[in-house]
């Protein structure tokens, strides 16, 4: 079992920038692909980035350029830092853990607000 704990929402201007963290608590964070998902009101849940466990990326165009995810292992921790914000960027952010074998092992986070102003 893996616990997810999101935190560094919050309200920014446009054209700022804030990081992210979600700290997992449990074994075995090395082996797990890390996430970030995030939904605006009204709208479906999307992806936005993850990290393998082999430091792979993936990165959604709509925030490529802008947003980078990475994970410190020793900490259990992921990373998203976010720059340039837009008013669009406003949504819950959500962290997503998923083993690199065993697909049932799927945890999530209880998110994060991140609100930018115009």
């Amino acid at each position: 079992q893996v616990q997810l704990v999101e935190s560094g929402g919050g309200l920014v201007q446009f054209g700022g920038s804030l990081r992210l963290a979600c700290a997992a608590s449990g074994s075995g964070f090395s082996l797990y692909t890390m996430s970030w998902y995030r939904q605006a009101p009204g709208k479906q849940r999307e992806f936005v980035t993850s990290i393998t466990t082999g430091g792979t990326t993936n990165t959604a165009d709509s925030v490529k350029g802008r947003f980078i995810i990475y994970r410190d292992n020793a900490k259990s921790t992921v990373y998203l830092q976010m720059n340039s914000l837009e008013p669009e960027d406003t949504a819950v952010y959500y962290c997503n853990a998923a083993h690199r074998i065993f697909s049932d092992r799927r945890y999530w986070g209880q998110g994060t607000q991140v609100t930018v102003s115009s």
